[in-house]
């Protein structure tokens, strides 16, 4: 199983170290690809895409909306 996490490097600054999950562009359960993006971010005034780790299944365990902040935790791929 791989991680799908918000990478600490997309924050430009520690002013704001929050971001906020916009949407998923895969489905939970959907199969993806290593390099697909499968969900945006949205730091400060940037939208960021978040890639998959690996080839596999998704699995969402954060939801639009939620707060997200440096390497957190947003899914996996199994």
């Amino acid at each position: 199983m791989q991680v799908v996490k918000v990478d600490e490097e997309l924050w430009s600054s520690n002013i704001l170290p929050e971001g906020i999950l916009e949407r998923w562009r895969a489905h939970d359960g959907e199969t993806v690809r290593l390099g697909q993006a499968v969900a945006e971010v949205r730091i400060e005034d940037a939208l960021h895409e978040i890639a998959a780790p690996g080839h596999g299944v998704l699995a969402h365990e954060a939801k639009t909306g939620d707060v997200v902040q440096p390497g957190d935790r947003l899914g996996c791929v199994a």
